[in-house]
This record gives C-alpha cells, structure tokens and sequence, in this order.
C-alpha cells in the first residue's frame, strides 16, 4: 500500500529545533505543561466510558494499545503509560523521539517510541489501535485530510481517536496567534500559521467518508486569574473532538462489548 505523506518539512524541523526543552516547564513548551492537565483529563473520561473502565483502578488501560502521534517528547505518552496503555508513542522528528525515548528510559517507562508517520504506519499494516491521540498535530501538517483519514483506519472496530485542535475564528487569531506569540510571547514567533487553524465542520468534512462517528466541538479555554485551562462550550479558539470507529469493540479476553456515545461533560 502506497499512502503519500502530509508532513511538512518546515513545520517538522521548527519543532526539532526546540526538542531538548519539552521537559522544561518553564521552557518554550511551558503552555503545554498547563495545557496537559486539561487534555489528560478528558482523554481519561472519554477513555473510561467508551471501554466501561473502572476509574478507581491504578491502571484502568490495562491491555490496550494507545497510538500518540505527533508524541514530541512524551507529554502524554508518559501518564498514558502509567494508566495501564500499552503506548505507541510516533513523531516525524528523530530529534523528539530520541528526547522523548531518553526521558522515558529515565523514568524507568517501556514506550514503543518511532521516528515515522501515521501514513507509514498505515502503509506498513500496522496493527490497529483501541486509542488514538492527535493533539494538536493537524494543524500542521500539509494534507490535514489525507492525514487524519490514514489516522481513523488505524483505528479497531469501537476504537477511539481523539483530535485537539484550534479553530479559524478571528478570536483565535487575536489569542492564539497574535496575544500568545507577539504579546504574551507564551509561544515562539511563527509557532502557529491561523491559515491552517481548522474549523469543527471540517473535521467532520474530512471524516465523513469514513466509518466513523465524529462528536464535539468540546471547547478548552484559558482562566487568567487561576492561570489554568478548562472544558468549556466555548469552542472559538481551543477545542477538540472525537471519532469512534464503527462496529463492535472487542476487549481484550473478554465477549464483545458495544460501545455507547457520551458527550464529555463540561464545566
């Protein structure tokens, strides 16, 4: 099977640029060590519901597979792997992967870290996933629907993906571009192109030729006197969405379970 790539070069090497300081939390990635909490929060509902997991459990993901594209250097595919998943943890730069593969080594963590594609992967026929992490990846990348498209036939019959993401609204140009780079210079100049910010519908447009059922907008926004992010129904500027496979899902030793659909809750 031949899948052409999305990955775009430019936005690859700005990120390998700066790949020896995700672990720094007041370093260049010191929004996404705020913005983490948030994310980890709602991949753990969503995941706990869809596969009638116990939340009380210290690794309630016991004996599923967890594809995180666009890992960087293991924000998430670390307390993934420390809620039971079996990670797979995928980044078109070796610079992230060799530092995500060195801290997780430290932290004494098996992640099954590649420097490769969601299209390779694909291509490659890799096994398919329960979960699938796409965190704020589509936006950079050059075919967004091609891309995400290869991403859902990673995807197990009831398997869940997770997209995060920002839309194209002109509030999301005026926060997440010009005040989080230029004024409050939480991000680096150039970080983010409002062009390839991407609107719900057109997730769901890029999905919809697919066996699967998209949900959402779930809107994220940002709390300046707490200094934390939330789940809000304000989708403008942050949100993110979620698709689920057709068909039945299978847990892993047990009779088949059909999986229902739950809105996240928000605050």
């Amino acid at each position: 099977m031949t899948i052409a790539s999305s990955i775009d070069p430019a936005e690859v090497e700005r990120f390998s640029k700066i790949a020896a300081e995700w672990w720094d939390p007041k370093g260049k990635f010191a929004p996404l060590h705020k913005f983490n909490p948030v994310r980890l929060g709602f991949i753990r509902d969503q995941a706990l519901y869809r596969f009638g997991r116990d939340g009380a459990a210290r690794r309630p993901f016991e004996g599923l597979r967890l594809l995180d594209i666009g890992c960087g250097g293991g924000l998430l595919s670390e307390p993934m792997t420390r809620l039971g998943f079996e990670v797979t943890g995928v980044d078109a730069s070796a610079r992230n992967v060799g530092t995500a593969s060195a801290h997780a080594e430290a932290a004494g963590l098996a992640i099954d870290y590649r420097c490769t594609t969601a299209e390779d992967l694909l291509a490659a026929d890799e096994a398919p996933f329960d979960v699938i992490l796409n965190m704020e990846v589509v936006e950079h990348v050059a075919d967004p629907g091609e891309y995400l498209r290869s991403c859902a036939r990673l995807l197990k019959p009831g398997g869940l993906m997770i997209v995060a993401t920002l839309n194209r609204t002109l509030k999301a140009l005026a926060l997440a571009k010009v005040g989080a780079e230029y004024v409050l210079r939480w991000l680096p100049i150039g970080t983010h192109d409002w062009n390839r910010f991407l609107k719900p519908d057109e997730i769901g447009g890029f999905l919809a030729g697919e066996p699967v059922t998209v949900d959402g907008p779930f809107g994220v926004v940002f709390e300046p006197l707490s200094g934390r992010w939330k789940q809000s129904h304000d989708a403008d500027v942050n949100y993110m969405m979620t698709a689920v496979r057709d068909g039945v899902w299978e847990a892993p030793g047990k009779p088949k379970t059909a999986l229902r659909r739950k809105r996240a809750q928000t605050k």
